[in-house]
């Protein structure tokens, strides 16, 4: 009998499950083989999957009508990679009676502050398929809708999120979205808060060498973890019914540090590969604490201050966080309008 792979592992043996991070389909059918339970396409992910294999694509996407403006445009081209995505993690989904075997949707970064759009955007992707988590982003607007889609079965992944206000006002908005589904009778959804360690780290990294700041590439690297830790910490003591979601990992390190939390952790390929081909200690370190020098040093940034403490921030500061920015940024130039470039089936 084969030896278990290290994610084989983590899945089997420990609390912590684990998506896969990429929309092509040949990556995804080798993470289906070792025990992925999800996936976290995003407009970045899908475009690359677009542009790396356009001739197998080209088949699968609708003729479009002449006439979309770029945003209908784009929809109708992530609508089909979804779905086919999805159809793949069905199985997944029915075996856990709805319990896993998602897949991410996630609505126009332009539109994070728009209530309205995003609502629209939720109620027509929620219809793709059985499966789809919505991905809504973590702004003050964002959190508005996030609740009334948990108020109406919805299920959601809250993203562009980074920091332990952000998770934690996620958490309280699906609360408040169950009660509001359960006193009217509908079925609920689920809802998964994300924390994007990796692009903490780069964030809080860049703060450091512009201020050459007392801080070492060692801090850096643990600052995600730190506020990873903590946000699980406090998900723990609370019992929130949404689950932390880890993404944008720089390294196998950030999933060796976590694992065995009751997480899910969304791992690319590229580290996917590291974990399979490495000797990677199968412990579970969810529990081993960030050492309190190391927090110390970070906290004389206040930028990781917003991010760690939970207070840091109000969910009205959400978007205007730097990191914030430049993740909706590159999500909207670099995905959702390289998407709509694409050159699919025209009539």
């Amino acid at each position: 009998m084969a030896e278990q792979s290290y994610l084989q592992w983590l899945a089997g043996e420990t609390h912590t499950n684990w998506w896969h991070d990429s929309a092509d389909l040949d990556e995804l059918r080798v993470a289906l083989e070792n025990s992925a339970v999800g996936v976290t396409t995003n407009p970045v992910l899908v475009a690359k999957a677009l542009y790396a294999r356009p001739q197998e694509w080209r088949p699968l996407l609708p003729v479009l009508p002449e006439g979309l403006d770029p945003e209908q445009r784009t929809e109708e081209l992530m609508k089909t990679v979804t779905q086919k995505v999805a159809a793949m993690l069905l199985p997944e989904y029915e075996r856990s009676q709805g319990k896993s075997g998602f897949v991410c949707a996630q609505v126009s970064p332009a539109r994070a502050a728009d209530r309205e759009a995003m609502a629209q955007m939720a109620k027509r992707f929620h219809a793709w398929a059985p499966n789809i988590a919505v991905k809504l982003p973590v702004t003050e607007a964002g959190l508005d809708i996030l609740e009334d889609c948990a108020a109406e079965g919805i299920t959601i992944t809250a993203t562009v999120s980074f920091t332990v206000p952000q998770v934690i006002a996620i958490a309280e908005r699906y609360r408040r979205g169950l009660e509001r589904a359960k006193r009217d009778g509908k079925k609920t959804g689920q809802c998964f808060a994300v924390i994007m360690i990796g692009r903490l780290d780069d964030f809080l990294r860049d703060v450091v060498w512009d201020r050459k700041a007392d801080v070492s590439e060692s801090d850096i690297r643990q600052a995600g973890l730190a506020v990873t830790k903590r946000a699980y910490s406090i998900f723990q003591e609370r019992d929130y019914e949404a689950t932390l979601l880890v993404a944008a990992l720089r390294g196998t390190y950030h999933m060796e540090r976590l694992a065995g939390g009751k997480l899910i952790m969304s791992i690319h390929p590229k580290y996917q590969k590291m974990l399979l081909e490495s000797n990677a200690p199968r412990e579970e370190s969810i529990d081993v604490p960030v050492m309190p020098e190391v927090i110390q040093r970070l906290e004389t940034l206040p930028e990781f201050v917003h991010a760690y403490e939970p207070d840091g921030m109000r969910p009205e500061e959400f978007i205007s966080y730097a990191v914030t920015q430049r993740t909706l940024t590159q999500f909207r130039l670099v995905g959702w309008e390289s998407i709509g470039a694409f050159k699919a089936n025209e009539s």
